[in-house]
């Protein structure tokens, strides 16, 4: 159920301190970027289209003007064929821009929020819950009322505490 008039989109541009994104699965292969993911996997450059995409634009602007957009990704190793897309093609490009990633790896403790959902979080007050199905493909967003959110900051702020910047992340274990 919808609790916001705004659409993600909107958020995403709208926003006005941070906008911060929880990431929690392994594989997001159909929901967007599909022919740079089957090039990555061929080991083929990167499209055009995909090294110039119009997010490095979102994230530029909002950098711009003194905005953060910033992530966790929750994950645990070897990664997945999408996961090393993502993070060494994905997240390089957009560090470019101005985006900030970080990594709560689990692959040697326990998850401290193995009950999280993905979502994005918008300046602490409109929370964005992300729906996809078994495969990965982005099936819509939910937004959750101010009941739910203290649910989401706690998840943050616990994603956040335990996660390490991502450059120090993939100097240790990237490819």
């Amino acid at each position: 159920m919808a609790t916001s008039s705004r659409t993600l989109s909107e958020w995403l541009k709208d926003f006005e301190r941070e906008a911060f994104r929880l990431e929690t699965l392994d594989d997001y292969s159909r929901s967007g970027g599909v022919d740079a993911y089957q090039a990555f996997l061929a080991g083929k450059p990167q499209p055009e289209e995909y090294r110039t995409a119009g997010w490095l634009k979102t994230v530029g602007d909002a950098v711009r003007t003194g905005r953060r957009i910033y992530r966790v990704h929750v994950l645990a190793r070897p990664l997945t064929d999408y996961l090393r897309f993502e993070l060494s093609w994905g997240y390089r490009r957009n560090m470019t821009a101005g985006e900030e990633f970080f990594i709560l790896d689990v692959t040697d403790r326990e998850n401290p929020i193995p009950d999280a959902p993905d979502f994005w979080l918008f300046d602490d007050r409109a929370a964005g819950i992300m729906n996809y199905d078994g495969a990965g493909k982005y099936m819509g967003v939910d937004f959750r009322g101010e009941d739910g959110l203290s649910e989401i900051r706690r998840y943050k702020e616990a994603a956040t505490a335990h996660a390490v910047p991502f450059p120090e992340w993939w100097a240790q274990y990237g490819d």
